[in-house]
């Protein structure tokens, strides 16, 4: 970071010093597009698929829809080797010019309707039966279709952690492109579990998203999940109770953030299978399965192991400290936070949950992964 002394105009002319002006440039500003690479990596690769089948490659062609998978387990971990850590923190005199940059908001905002573009267009190669403009005899192979299917469940997974992003914040307009955005993978819970459960429970035994010590992620996976649902259900019931409503009572349906959570994607896969047919559940499973399980994977780094003490306070009730940097696992990995709006700055997240991505911070004290 620079400054800038300016003139300033007097009687004598002279040159005096003004206010000193922080000049800061968020190097990653642009490279923030790169959130999009999920939802449009699909229709990406069709231009190749169709070359490699005018080749007569089809084994290769089919291999490209798998790019889901192949960006996530192979591209990016090359990526975070070859660049590494970030090391960038914004400095304390830009960030509230950071914060309320719009420009930021509009990437995540742009994700989802290039998020629902490549659903359909993966539940259309999925049931297709005539391919033959892309170069294929007729329909995809399974190996193909599972590709599909496994590349729209990245894209859904990916797009929890965009959901994340805006479901922390204030503005109406984020809260409901959160839940429009977990819709695809039947996650609408996550929306209240995650802010009034996980962020109250984090590294605690009561918390499900909580990886225990030596709790490998098999068992983990199914204790989130249903663990996480139950909690929703719970968290909304008391908040309708406080209002002097029952939550079983049919006229509460609509305000209940869970039950409209998941109506939007009833109604949405409801339209799509009426569209393509019941060809298309096994898509609409293996998608959402596999897009809510690559939440969880990360929801098992973030926390494993870790766990907040006990104590006792002046008045004798027992509660748990403060959550603290060391509560959560970090990675600053400069690849993959680009590619998902700075999650691993996972601590700064806890300590401030409504802060932007662009101006969250990597902390020194707070453990960290040897990649992203």
């Amino acid at each position: 970071m620079t400054t800038l002394r300016t003139p300033a105009g007097g009687e004598t002319g002279r040159q005096v010093d003004r206010a000193e002006v922080p000049v800061w440039r968020d190097r990653k500003r642009r490279l923030w597009l790169l959130g999009l690479v999920a939802p449009t990596a699909l229709f990406a690769v069709l231009p190749l698929v169709w070359a490699l089948n005018r080749f007569g490659w089809q084994t290769g062609s089919q291999a490209l829809l798998w790019v889901g998978p192949l960006l996530v387990y192979v591209l990016l971990p090359i990526l975070d080797l070859r660049f590494g850590p970030d090391g960038q923190n914004a400095p304390d005199e830009v960030m509230e010019r950071l914060e309320n940059d719009s420009y930021y908001r509009y990437c995540t905002y742009v994700y989802v309707p290039f998020q629902y573009l490549s659903v359909v267009l993966g539940a259309y190669l999925f049931t297709a039966s005539d391919l033959s403009w892309l170069g294929f005899d007729g329909a995809l192979g399974w190996a193909g279709k599972l590709g599909v299917a496994l590349s729209v469940g990245v894209l859904g997974g990916v797009g929890i952690n965009t959901a994340h992003e805006m479901g922390h914040k204030k503005e109406a307009l984020e809260r409901w492109l959160s839940k429009i955005t977990l819709a695809q993978t039947c996650y609408g819970h996550f929306y209240i579990e995650h802010n009034r459960g996980h962020h109250v429970r984090v590294a605690t035994p009561e918390d499900p998203a909580s990886a225990r010590f030596g709790e490998t992620f098999w068992e983990f996976l199914p204790r989130s999940v249903f663990g996480s649902l139950r909690s929703s259900l719970r968290l909304e019931a008391q908040r309708l109770r406080r209002l002097g409503r029952s939550p079983w009572d049919p006229r509460t349906y609509l305000s209940n953030d869970v039950i409209n959570a998941w109506l939007m994607s009833v109604l949405w896969w409801g339209a799509l299978i009426a569209a393509f047919g019941p060809a298309l559940i096994p898509f609409v499973l293996i998608q959402a399965v596999f897009g809510f399980s690559l939440l969880e994977a990360v929801n098992y780094l973030e926390h494993y192991g870790l766990l907040r003490q006990q104590m006792t306070t002046a008045s004798g009730t027992v509660r748990y400290e403060r959550c603290a940097p060391v509560h959560s696992w970090n990675s600053d990995h400069i690849v993959t936070n680009l590619f998902l709006y700075h999650l691993q700055r996972h601590s700064d997240h806890h300590a401030n949950p409504t802060r932007r991505y662009q101006t969250l911070r990597s902390m020194a004290d707070a453990p960290n992964l040897p990649s992203g």
